[in-house]
């Protein structure tokens, strides 16, 4: 029924599917589908300005191709979707670009095809929304002219130590001829095993509960910031005392930001809410971590006024955009919040990040970053990514940036607590 040796379209090649259509083209004649003409144009010229796959990598995938044109992935043999799900502006899931992938394939999909998505998503959503799209689409009968597989990504943005071929696979099918087949497809390419889950659905839940679980541990961490900040305490030197506990989980307080962690959650409660059960850890954990900019904002403006700092006018230096260290992803990047903040008290904003590309930032948020920062010029200094470059300056190199009398507030306790005016 399925192909032994098959032909593999990856739908999607961003964060996700570039990674992993590199890793199954040195073994299987693969397809990299993108709707942006310039992200194919950039990966068929052998870069990728995500830093996700290297050059290098990119020339051994000898069996990899990219378009940007349907025509060119009309009936594959299997299809891997892996386009993002957003939340929109009400924290609802955004499906739009699930449901437009689905759409293709309803347009290029053939008999016996297979089609697995990747994208996080709720339980049920993959046989309640996707599969009747393809099947108005292509005229096809779900599990008998095609069939579906869920295979949650794992992909960490800008971690170079865990990457698809040795992070577990968890894999699913619609029947259990499918679920074997996407199984043995994966362990083609992931090393350390894969988890087949009895069905689609369990698949979807531990996906969406992976990223739950991390936010409400966050959240926690957070919490405990907040409570400690008003006692005068250092979040950070607590945290280290409580680790000496063998069983005492590492979390760190911080923005919660990106495309999964603050993300997956809200898909998980709308699913809850839809049977009737309204959530309250989940969402509770939620509102924390969202607020966590605000409180930021809050302590370093604090802190400018106890100096006799005016806001009105000062110059505010963020150092950081992304949403994590590292790495040039802005989806969802918290540090935004923090920005409004001081722009609302109308001060002088300055965005430094040196993974970021600028033109993206302006595009998504609306955000001009400068090139380089000024020497001496500002009033407040907040360190809000770990990049390696500002670890690398340390705190004199830092500190130099500011005026005579300033404000330096660690986000990321990147610096020693001596040598910083406050932190998270």
């Amino acid at each position: 029924m399925f192909a032994t040796e098959p032909t593999l379209c990856v739908i999607g090649l961003g964060y996700v599917g570039l990674p992993l259509a590199a890793e199954f083209g040195k073994q299987i004649q693969t397809r990299g589908f993108d709707i942006n003409p310039k992200r194919v144009a950039e990966l068929q010229a052998g870069r990728d300005h995500t830093r996700e796959v290297s050059p290098d990598e990119l020339r051994a995938a000898e069996r990899l191709s990219f378009t940007s044109q349907e025509n060119d992935i009309k009936a594959c043999d299997v299809y891997i979707v892996t386009v993002p799900t957003p939340i929109n502006d009400s924290k609802q899931p955004d499906l739009t670009p699930l449901e437009k992938a689905s759409e293709l394939l309803g347009r290029v999909i053939g008999k016996n095809s297979l089609v697995i998505f990747e994208s996080t998503v709720y339980p049920g959503c993959t046989e309640e929304v996707c599969v009747p799209i393809i099947e108005r689409g292509s005229g096809l009968t779900f599990n008998r002219d095609f069939f579906a597989g869920y295979s949650p990504e794992r992909i960490n943005p800008g971690d170079k130590e865990h990457r698809v071929h040795n992070i577990v696979k968890v894999t699913s099918g619609s029947t259990p001829e499918a679920a074997d087949y996407v199984d043995a497809l994966y362990r083609r390419v992931v090393t350390v095993g894969t988890h087949k889950a009895s069905s689609i659905k369990v698949a979807e839940a531990a996906k969406v509960i992976e990223n739950t679980q991390r936010d409400i541990n966050i959240a926690l961490v957070n919490e405990l910031s907040l409570i400690f900040s008003r006692l005068g305490i250092d979040t950070l030197e607590v945290l280290e005392a409580a680790g000496t506990k063998w069983n005492f989980l590492p979390f760190r307080p911080g923005l919660v930001g990106g495309h999964c962690i603050s993300v997956d959650p809200y898909y998980l409660t709308h699913k809850a809410q839809q049977v009737g059960y309204n959530p309250e850890v989940i969402l509770a954990g939620r509102r924390i971590n969202d607020g966590m900019g605000h409180f930021i904002a809050a302590s370093v403006v604090k802190m400018m006024t106890q100096r006799k700092l005016h806001l009105v006018d000062a110059n505010v230096l963020i150092m950081g955009l992304a949403f994590k260290e590292n790495c040039p992803d802005l989806r969802n990047t918290r540090v935004v919040d923090i920005i409004e903040e001081f722009q609302e008290y109308h001060s002088n904003v300055d965005i430094y990040d040196p993974w970021v590309d600028p033109e993206e930032a302006e595009l998504e948020y609306g955000l001009k970053l400068v090139s380089e920062p000024r020497q001496g010029h500002y009033d407040a200094i907040v360190l809000c990514v770990g990049h390696q470059e500002f670890r690398a300056m340390g705190s004199d190199a830092i500190r130099k940036l500011g005026k005579a009398q300033h404000v330096l507030y660690d986000v990321k306790h990147i610096l020693p607590k001596e040598q910083v005016d406050g932190r998270l």
